[in-house]
Parts: C-alpha cells; structure tokens; sequence
C-alpha cells in the first residue's frame, strides 16, 4: 500500500509541477521589454564586481543578493529579456517542489502527503507567483528562501541537528541578505521558534543561543550596507499614501487570480465592483480567509504561532506605510505568503470530506480558468511602462541626425538596451535633475514656480538649438504626468488637495503641460503617437 501511495504521490507531483512550468514561460518572452524596476536590475548586474557594483547597489533600496545571482546567469548566458525573465522561473519552480516538503513536513502521518501535495499545487497555481515567476525583480527568488525558512523553521522544531540549524540560518541569512525589510521577518519568525522549542524542551536553550548568535552576527555584516541604503536620499517610495483598502488587496493579490497591487492600487477596494470582481476576486479571497480561520480554530500551536510571526510583520509594515517610511504594496511583503498558503491549506483540510473538495476545488478552478482565458491574467499582463516601448515610439518618429530627444522622468540610460543614441543630442529632465528646469526643488516651493525661469530654460537649451527642418521629440511618461493644465490650477487653489498630490507628479505634469506649450509657440507639430504609458510627440522647426 506504501508503495501504491507514493506513486500516486510522484504522478500528482509531476502533474503539478508540469502545470507550474506551463503557466510560468507563456507569454514570458515580454514584448514590451523591461519597465523601469526590471531595467534597474538588469543594469545594476551589469557593473562589474567592485567599487561601481557597490554604489549601484547602494543607490537602490534593496539589498545585493538578487543583483549577484543576476550577474551569474548574464555572465554565463547572456542578457536578452527572455533570459532575464527565465532567471525568475527557476525559483518560481523550485518552490513548488519546496511547499510541497513544508507541508509534509508539517502534517502528521496520515495527513502530511496530502497537505504537502495542496500546499505545492496552491503555489502552482498561484497568480501571484506566477506574475513575479516572469519579472527580472527579486519577488521569485525571496517566496523561495521564505518557503525554505518556514520548512527548516518546523524542520528544526521537530529536530535540533547541526543540518536543520544551518539550512535555517543560511535561508534567513539570503532573506536578509535579499530584501531590505527582510530583517524584521526573520526576527519574528526567530521569537516565534524560540518560544516553540523552549515550550516543548527547556534543555535546547544552547540551540536558541546559538541561532539568535549567527544570525545577529550574520546581520551586523549587512548592516553598513544597509545603512547606506536606508540613509542614501532616494525619489522611490513617492508615488502613494496608505489606505486600509491596501490590506483587502493583499488577500485579492495573493489567493486570487486578479492582482491590483503590483505597484500601486485604487483607495477604494470595490473601486471595480463588478461580477468578473465578485467571482475571481472575492470568492478565491474568501475561501483562503475561510481556511486561515478554520486552520486557527484548530488551536494548533505551530499553526498559531506561524499566524503570528506574518500579523506581526504585516503591522509593521502598515505602521511604516501610514508614517510615510514606504508604500503599501503586496509584493514587500512576500516573505509571509508561504506561512499564509501553508496555514490556508491546513484549515481546508480541517473540513469533512464535502466540503472540503468543494472549496478546494471551488478554488482552484476559479484561479486556473481566469489564467487560461483572460487577457489580463498573470502571464499576459503587459508591462506599460516597458522601455522598449518608448523605444519602438522613437524609432517611429523618424529623427535624423542632430535631432533632440527630450526624456522625462528617466534618464537616457534607462533606454540604451534598446535604443541606439549616438546620433542624437538627448536630453534628460528626471527625478535627480529636475530643478535645473523648474528652479525650485520642493512641494512648498513649486506654488511659488516662476514660469518665466523655465520659459527661458527651455528656449535656451531646446528651440534656440534646432536649426530649421531639425526636429524634437518630446518623451512623456503618462504615468507620472496625468495632470492637465486644469487640474493642476485646481490643485493649486486647492490646498488639501494639493497636500494629497504625490510631489513628482505634479513636477512632471508640469513639465509635460508647459513643454508642449512652449513648443507649440515655435515650432510645428509633426507626429503625435502614444502606446501603453507612452506619449512621443514629434516637433520641427520651421
């Protein structure tokens, strides 16, 4: 009968498996190239190893694991989007086939198998997964090391060897060493496996002793690039203030197919209140909420306090997020998602045979048919802000040598991977450089613009440089300049509204509405094309 019972286990876990390849390479080969934050990765592991690696690193806000583990496969297979993308589908793989050992690990006899099988099809199936399974970020690889921390975490609770030991401090050492915030998960999960042990056996103090060591001494390594990091004056974390609708989408983002906060979300939760939203988003969300609170009412330890190690780190981060430290986003808090999909699994297992095949397959059903049949699903959805995109546009517009190329918001390095310069004169009106234009450099400031000091900026740097028939491309961002000439009057007699407009917002549409304006009083519009977040408007002077 063993036998029998591992076979149907290897044939499950291969259909699985199989099934989480599939999901994770269609559509992967991206036809928008990579956005702003996929670009960053790209060109920071393409420094090489020394003093220039480390200052890219440093003027990012993540830490160097995932830039390192990049710069591996480029210097081995190349760096073409397919292969950056493919880099993320390892991990997204390799944690299916974990899950499914955390769960075994965590049920008894009689239910480890079939928990471990849950846990590793829910990750299959997993939207959220599958979305950063294809993204050149650090998403994939940190759902990994958390799943490989929560497995040595029960691991080490049920046995304290020298293996379990390490294989824990190693898998929370890549998190720290991974995630910038990464620190505080591993606190947690350390308070909650220090209370565990010592409730089961007082004698294994020396354990506990030994662990919070390595780790405080494996985290003090990190700590002088962490404080450059943290200290280092970043425009990032601009774009968005907390609301408690943030939490709803958290659930919606991790147990349902539609995912909303990938990088920022509407402040309503039933900002989409539709049928489509009822039965994808709600009913997926509800059934996991269902199974976490049946998995609690189980009053099993390990479950409980797993729960506590993943409130405690979603706090502190809503904390952080409503005292403007950084913005609410599902994906920081990625660490947690494995414990939530163990703790789903192992309440849907609570329930009695009836119901619980219907809501496991209530829910797997509705995750994978939206996948395979929606154009917004995981691995269709597009990425607006791709770089090639803005490239493509500017191929389009014809320019001849000499031309100007006019960027706003990033800097001309953020296209090089797909867009030739040298024949051009390219300039860059961006977060770092902005006030070189606008003559002012804060929100208390910009009230009191003078329009006349970019009037005269613009004139001397662009119109006065174009000789006749020389042409001018202005590149807008969409994104970061949706005000109109209008709307940003209203916002300027309007204070409260002001306060809640994001600052670079308003500096780039700004930017935008008073570039077109000053083109317009000297020069001929010949092309206007705009696709995704994309705008490229094409001037000459006559």
């Amino acid at each position: 009968m063993k036998n029998i019972r591992v076979s149907k286990t290897f044939w499950l876990m291969l259909f699985i498996v199989a099934l989480g390849i599939v999901l994770r390479l269609i559509f992967i080969d991206k036809p928008d190239g990579l956005w702003n934050d996929e670009y960053v990765s790209w060109f920071v592991a393409s420094f090489p190893l020394g003093k220039e690696f480390v200052n890219a690193i440093a003027a990012q806000c993540h830490m160097p694991f995932y830039y390192l583990y990049l710069k591996f496969f480029i210097h081995f297979y190349g760096n073409s989007d397919l292969m950056l993308r493919l880099t993320s589908v390892l991990p997204g793989v390799l944690s299916i086939f974990v899950m499914y050992f955390v769960g075994k690990e965590m049920g008894d006899e009689e239910t480890g198998e079939k928990l471990g099988i849950l846990c590793a099809a829910l990750t299959a199936l997993s939207s959220f997964n599958i979305y950063f399974s294809q993204e050149v970020r650090f998403y994939a690889i940190l759902f990994l090391f958390s799943a490989l921390s929560l497995l040595f975490t029960i691991k080490l609770e049920k046995k304290q060897n020298l293996l379990n030991l390490l294989c824990y401090m190693i898998s929370n050492f890549l998190i720290i060493f991974t995630h910038t915030i990464g620190f505080l998960f591993v606190l947690f999960n350390l308070i909650f496996l220090s209370f565990w042990i010592l409730k089961n056996d007082d004698k294994h103090k020396k354990t506990i002793y030994v662990t919070w060591s390595v780790l405080l001494f494996l985290t003090l390594l990190d700590v002088p690039l962490l404080f450059k990091i943290l200290t280092t004056h970043q425009n990032s974390q601009w774009w968005g203030s907390f609301c408690f609708s943030k939490i709803g989408f958290l659930f919606t983002d991790y147990f349902s197919p539609i995912l909303t906060n990938i990088v920022s979300a509407p402040d309503s939760f039933f900002y989409d209140f539709t049928l489509k939203f009822i039965i994808f988003a709600l009913a997926p969300s509800i059934i996991a909420i269902i199974g976490i609170v049946k998995a609690l009412l189980a009053r099993k330890y390990e479950i409980n306090g797993l729960f506590f190690v993943a409130f405690a780190f979603i706090i502190t981060l809503v904390l952080a997020a409503i005292s403007g430290k950084l913005v609410f986003i599902t994906k920081y808090s990625i660490e947690i998602y494995p414990i939530l999909l163990l703790i789903m699994c192992f309440g849907l297992l609570e329930f009695k045979k009836g119901w619980r095949y219907f809501l496991i397959f209530a829910f797997c059903f509705l995750n994978l048919f939206y996948v395979l049949t929606n154009p917004n699903s995981a691995p269709r959805l597009h990425r607006s802000e791709g770089h090639k995109i803005a490239a493509n546009l500017i191929k389009n517009a014809n320019l001849k040598k000499d031309d100007i190329i006019l960027f706003n918001y990033y800097a001309q390095d953020r296209f090089g991977k797909y867009f030739d310069f040298s024949p051009y004169r390219v300039i860059s009106v961006n977060k770092v450089n902005f006030a070189d234009f606008l003559g002012v450099t804060s929100k208390d400031d910009f009230k009191k613009i003078d329009n006349k000091f970019f009037n005269a900026k613009f004139k001397k740097e662009i119109t006065d440089k174009l000789l006749p028939n020389q042409q001018l491309a202005v590149v807008i961002l969409n994104d970061v300049s949706t005000y109109s000439p209008t709307e940003m009057q209203f916002l300027f007699n309007n204070d409260k509204e002001y306060q809640k407009a994001p600052f670079l917002f308003l500096v780039f549409s700004y930017l935008k509405n008073k570039e077109l304006d000053e083109a317009l009083k000297s020069l001929k519009i010949l092309r206007i094309e705009q696709k995704g977040s994309w705008t490229v408007v094409t001037f000459q002077k006559q």
